[in-house]
């Protein structure tokens, strides 16, 4: 294969730098709820479910924006689906901004909700079709690099923006704010995709050569844009694309690897840690404003070991990474089930908490986006990342909604239930060992020929 030189690679890093905005959407829109819904349940006078539903309102767009998005990105373009995510989240921004009444802000999320599905669909696909396999790992994390860039600035704009008032000011007119900031990214998104190309495999699938030879010149080189194209003829011919393949064949193997890789993300309990993190300090007996530490803390280690996953994908590879990622996973949640069961509190419990949060961002946080970015064939890629998609959300909804009964049923509690999250962690280990490939340094072509191979 080519290899681009650093005028391509720049070529490429804006492109896949602007999709990662999506990742700050995804991750600002997920996270400030956190600090608006406090306000939001006084100015509405919601009842202990309608809170619940403010909360879980979102995740449930996600579920129909993953899987409808697939569809649509191989119907009318990647670049396409990219804009109908920005223009999504700007119209939630605005939204959720203005209710005046509880249904109407169930409205606004869902909206947010089917923005963040189609995004965390689309933008791994997209950065997996144009980045030169040499780099792929590597840009593909910048999507959950962008997540958690997101999810970590929404707690200081929360904090901001609650320093502007009191808590009166804040029940009328600050969780407004907070909510309607997003608008702001949300424009630059848009400006900014008007910059980027459309996906070079996608071109080619839709008969459109001459275009994508032009994207993957600037990526590469005419030698490296001749292979490229050569390689996807030769896929693109021996394809269907039926969504009913993906569950027989050479396609079932790699849909059930995306489907457990992404079901093993959530089940071992991130969300638990990053929805309800105050909440756990606090049933370990930190203050609030301990419990705020706290969680800035997990942020901080689930930014930078993000970094360290971008530093070391493509050098080391997926499969070691998700190997040693489970392992210490296993591990720290095993730690503070034990500490919630002796009733032990204090430092430890943090850094049992952030090591496995840092555990998570350097291995199957961002690897599991790439993973299954990577492993589809062309022309089904974008249905078969819905139905991945679709899992992810469905299993964040899951947790989301059992975690506070767990944590607080007096037959399990605390301990039990991080204890059942270490279980899946090391079930995790055992899938990854025995059932995921290697695709580290080989171009998507590849993969797809290895399936018919093996």
């Amino acid at each position: 294969m080519g290899h681009p030189d650093s005028t391509n690679m720049r070529f490429v890093f804006f492109a896949t730098a602007v999709t990662a905005i999506g990742g700050f959407l995804f991750g600002y829109d997920t996270a400030v709820i956190n600090g608006a819904n406090s306000y939001i349940k006084i100015h509405l006078n919601l009842t202990p479910a309608q809170e619940g539903a403010v909360g879980a309102s979102a995740i449930l767009g996600c579920i129909p924006g993953a899987m409808f998005a697939g569809f649509l990105s191989d119907r009318f373009g990647r670049k396409k689906l990219l804009f109908l995510c920005a223009f999504l989240y700007a119209i939630s921004g605005v939204l959720s901004a203005i209710p005046r009444t509880f249904g109407e802000f169930l409205s606004a999320r869902f909206i947010s909700g089917l923005g963040i599905g189609a995004s965390s669909m689309i933008c791994p696909v997209y950065i997996a079709e144009i980045s030169p396999e040499k780099w792929r790992g590597r840009l593909g994390s910048l999507f959950q690099l962008g997540i958690v860039i997101g999810i970590f600035m929404t707690l200081f704009i929360n904090k901001l923006i609650q320093g502007l008032g009191d808590d009166a000011w804040n029940t009328v007119a600050g969780w407004r704010w907070m909510l309607g900031m997003e608008v702001l990214p949300a424009l630059a998104f848009i400006a900014l995709l008007f910059t980027v190309p459309e996906s070079p495999r996608w071109l080619t699938q839709k008969g459109r050569e001459s275009e994508a030879r032009d994207i993957l010149e600037k990526v590469g080189g005419a030698e490296h844009a001749e292979i490229e194209l050569s390689a996807i003829r030769a896929a693109v011919s021996q394809e269907e694309g039926r969504f009913s393949e993906l569950f027989t064949g050479i396609y079932f193997r790699p849909l059930l690897i995306a489907v457990l890789v992404m079901a093993f993300s959530q089940f071992c309990g991130i969300n638990a840690i990053i929805y309800y993190s105050t909440k756990i300090f606090e049933s370990a007996g930190a203050g609030k404003n301990a419990a705020f530490s706290s969680t800035v803390w997990v942020g901080l280690i689930n930014l930078l070991f993000t970094l360290v996953a971008i530093a070391l994908v493509d050098k080391l590879g997926r499969r070691p990474l998700l190997l040693i990622g489970a392992i210490v996973q296993t591990t720290a949640l095993g730690l503070v089930g034990w500490m919630f069961h002796t009733q032990r509190q204090g430092i430890a419990l943090l850094i049992c908490v952030v090591t496995f949060t840092g555990a998570f961002a350097m291995s199957v946080g961002p690897i599991g986006w790439i993973l299954c970015s990577e492993i589809f064939p062309n022309k089904v890629r974008g249905r078969a990342m819905s139905v991945a998609t679709f899992t992810i959300w469905l299993s964040c909804y899951i947790v989301a909604l059992t975690f506070p009964m767990l944590n607080d049923s007096p037959s399990i509690g605390p301990a039990l239930t991080f204890w059942i999250y270490g279980s899946v962690s090391f079930l995790y280990f055992i899938f990854v060992l025995l059932m995921v490939p290697e695709t580290k340094g080989r171009t998507l072509e590849e993969i797809e020929k290895s399936w018919r191979t093996s």
